[in-house]
């Protein structure tokens, strides 16, 4: 990155963006590189840093297609379905359990 201007929090020139930012305006960086860097101070650590893009020379965001809206469609509901019972549990089943509720505690161990 060599020599990128840095700027402290909310201290950052119009023009310039973050990626939540040009998101949230439709936009994408489009291979640009980083414009400049900006800081925000913590206390006993070291600063929170974003990289900001320039404004003029992000890219529209590329519409989805049928084809990537499928195949996340397809990924989203795999993360529904129980390894254990192999039904779909109405919700992302968490990485922690590995499971579906009813199959990570079963009555048996609830009444007890």
């Amino acid at each position: 990155m060599g020599a990128v201007p840095v700027y402290r929090w909310r201290l950052a020139p119009d023009g310039l963006a973050m990626r939540r930012q040009l998101r949230a305006l439709g936009l994408r960086p489009g291979g640009q590189d980083v414009a400049a860097q900006l800081e925000r101070p913590r206390r006993r650590r070291e600063p929170l840093v974003a990289y900001l893009y320039l404004i003029e020379q992000a890219k529209p965001i590329r519409p989805m297609t049928p084809a990537k809206r499928a195949a996340l469609a397809k990924a989203n509901a795999a993360r529904r379905i129980c390894p254990e019972c192999r039904r779909d549990a109405g919700y992302v089943i968490p990485p922690s359990l590995g499971m579906c509720t009813p199959c990570a505690f079963p009555e048996e161990q609830r009444a007890a």
